[in-house]
């Protein structure tokens, strides 16, 4: 899972990004950082932020994998994303005058759903349980997010 928010920093206009990935209910892994590229567009920053997601994802799956514990992990890993423009040109082979602009580095995402490592899948913004990472949110949807993150009070654990 991961999340953006556009241009936070008024100074520099760098994009605010996050991602979290969860096993068995709760956060195992997960990034929250000002972006190292410029984005002029929210479709922009949030393919930049699924492409860095996807890298993660793949290091997860071959340290899952590493463990022993199982023997190896042959589904792709849902990567969730509130943004149609972003999940469209991640699965876009073909580079169109939207995406020229954008790093290539940026483009890995391409061959790793294509590869079957990781799967982009729409989510509803409202349940973008990543948002906590990114921005201020109101007390009860705080909550509910991080409920699904796995975080507990101590007093919920007696």
């Amino acid at each position: 899972m991961r999340t953006y928010h556009f241009q936070t920093d008024k100074d520099d206009s760098r994009s605010q990004s996050g991602f979290v990935f969860c096993l068995n209910g709760g956060a195992v892994s997960w990034k929250s950082s000002k972006q190292d590229t410029l984005a002029d567009s929210t479709t922009k920053a949030e393919y930049i932020t699924a492409s860095e997601a996807a890298k993660e994802a793949i290091w997860i799956k071959k340290f899952i994998t590493g463990l022993g514990v199982i023997p190896s992990i042959a589904d792709a890993v849902d990567l969730y994303c509130d943004n149609n423009g972003a999940i469209a040109q991640a699965k876009e082979p073909r580079s169109h005058q939207r995406s020229k602009h954008i790093l290539r580095r940026f483009h890995l995402i391409r061959e790793i759903i294509d590869r079957g490592d990781v799967e982009i899948c729409k989510v509803h913004t409202d349940d973008n349980i990543a948002d906590p990472l990114t921005k201020p949110l109101a007390q009860q949807k705080h909550d509910r997010h991080t409920e699904s993150l796995g975080i507990r009070y101590v007093s919920d654990w007696s």
